[in-house]
């Protein structure tokens, strides 16, 4: 099909594309038939008049046999009635020469050869079409004749073309009859599609369309329908709960920003000009760090991922321990550095110990960077809330990789462990912001491991506290060895 019949074709409606082409077919399917009933009258006629040309034959070929001369076969009127009005009867050798004493046959020694063989023929010439029929007899002498009977076809032309015109025109009467109906069979049929369209597009939030009681394809589409718009409605009120919690979040850190701007700007004072900019510094990098966690999600809801590579996933948790070390540094450093501005001495409470178990090398199914990413969110939410030490466990499991991270905080309670991974989400004892996350770390988590066919589940630790665990789909069977198994030690 060329391309601007293609592009036509494809802008025309669901409607008019099925009238015509059942339109088209009915025209195709129709005109053969009349081609072949038109085929089929002239057969009928032509049938006919051999049924007379053969009777014909036969008494001139008796007469012949019986030793009557060839010139005095046919009756002494030379004409016997027929269905077509006058037969001829001519009397031939096998080369086709008259033997009775008539003009020359009007037949090609083609034509002769296949009235010789018993078959009938049409000739068109130019008094219009004559049908010719021959048989083989034996004089008394016993050398063979050919015994002609011919009559013209009169009419012939004219009935074929007649029949051929009104059926024809039938054909296409009756074409354009199925068409007009199967335009309105497929209006009336995609009427209720319409009104379901219409009213789909009116619906409330919260509504949903009737379900036909026919267990037929309009049922299956309301369905359809119904569910797509279950989870329109659960996308827009999560689209709105979402930006609602991201303005609250931010709106937090920037308010704190500007009224310490303000104050400073109000009221300059050097002595406090160090803490001014220390508070505009942690609250700038926690909004930085929420910027990047939004993007991340907004990046792991688009599917925007890497392809997958085979991630060795003892070393990135090596890699997420040492950064999450450093992290916990700093922020002793930071606090020690205030208390001795303060004149206070530091607290007593120390960073956690992080102690890493890899028996054997495990690979998982994924891109570095968003493994990085999972364990490091992982490792800040039980660095957050572990008093002592969190244990991070890398473990192959059939067909998947495990990442366990354990610390010996408060926990989790039991009615709290599925919804810790929805966004913005944050427990009761840390509505406050306390704790400094914004809710977001264990919700990317979350998208990141499931975006590639993995499961993340919250549980209890062995020593009371929390205990997260991501499953990823392993990128190849693990080789097991004595060698290369390790466990490593604890970290300070």
């Amino acid at each position: 099909m060329p391309a601007a019949v293609a592009g036509w074709w494809g802008k025309r409606s669901l409607r008019v594309r099925i009238t015509v082409a059942v339109g088209g077919v009915a025209l195709l399917a129709l005109g053969a038939l009349a081609w072949l009933a038109t085929g089929l009258i002239g057969i009928t006629i032509t049938g006919a008049v051999d049924v007379e040309l053969a009777r014909a034959a036969a008494a001139a070929t008796g007469r012949l046999s019986v030793g009557v001369p060839e010139d005095s076969v046919v009756p002494t009127d030379g004409s016997v009635d027929g269905v077509s009005g006058q037969i001829n009867i001519r009397v031939s050798d096998t080369a086709g020469r008259p033997l009775d004493d008539g003009p020359p046959l009007p037949l090609d020694t083609v034509l002769l050869r296949r009235l010789a063989g018993g078959e009938s023929v049409t000739v068109y010439g130019r008094d219009g079409p004559a049908r010719w029929l021959g048989v083989v007899a034996i004089a008394p002498d016993g050398s063979p004749r050919l015994v002609l009977a011919g009559a013209d076809l009169v009419g012939y032309a004219s009935v074929l073309r007649r029949g051929a015109i009104g059926l024809g025109l039938a054909a296409a009467m009756a074409g354009l009859g199925v068409a007009l109906a199967a335009w309105v069979a497929v209006r009336l049929a995609l009427r209720p599609v319409d009104r379901m369209r219409i009213a789909a597009v009116s619906l409330p939030p919260g509504e949903r369309l009737p379900v036909p009681p026919a267990n037929d394809e309009l049922r299956a589409l309301a369905v359809e329908l119904n569910e797509l718009l279950a989870r329109r409605d659960t996308a827009s009120a999560r689209l709105e709960r979402f930006t609602g919690d991201a303005a609250h979040e931010m709106r937090s850190p920037v308010a704190s920003i500007r009224a310490q701007a303000e104050v400073a700007v109000m009221h300059p004072d050097p002595l406090l000009a160090e803490d001014t900019l220390r508070s505009v510094a942690t609250e700038a990098a926690r909004l930085s760090e929420l910027v990047s966690d939004l993007l991340a999600l907004a990046r792991a809801d688009a599917g925007a991922r890497p392809p997958a590579t085979s991630v060795d996933m003892v070393a990135e948790a090596e890699k997420a321990i040492g950064r999450a070390e450093q992290v916990s540094a700093d922020l002793g450093a930071a606090r020690e550095g205030d208390c001795e501005d303060d004149g206070v001495e530091p607290p007593g409470e120390p960073a956690p110990v992080f102690t890493l178990t890899a028996p054997v090398p495990a690979t998982a199914a994924a891109s570095p960077g968003e493994v990085a990413l999972v364990i490091d969110n992982l490792l800040a939410n039980a660095r957050r809330y572990a008093r002592s030490r969190v244990w991070v466990s890398v473990l192959p499991s059939g067909r998947s990789v495990r990442v366990v991270v354990d610390d010996d905080g408060p926990g989790v309670p039991e009615e709290d462990r599925k919804r810790v991974f929805d966004r913005f989400t944050r427990l009761e004892a840390d509505r406050g912001g306390r704790s400094g996350g914004a809710g977001l770390g264990l919700a990317l988590v979350a998208a990141l491991v499931s975006g590639r066919g993995g499961t993340v589940r919250m549980g209890v630790s062995p020593d009371g506290g929390a205990r997260v665990e991501a499953r990823w789909p392993t990128a190849g069977s693990s080789s097991v060895g004595s060698s290369s198994g390790f466990s490593r030690a604890d970290r300070s």
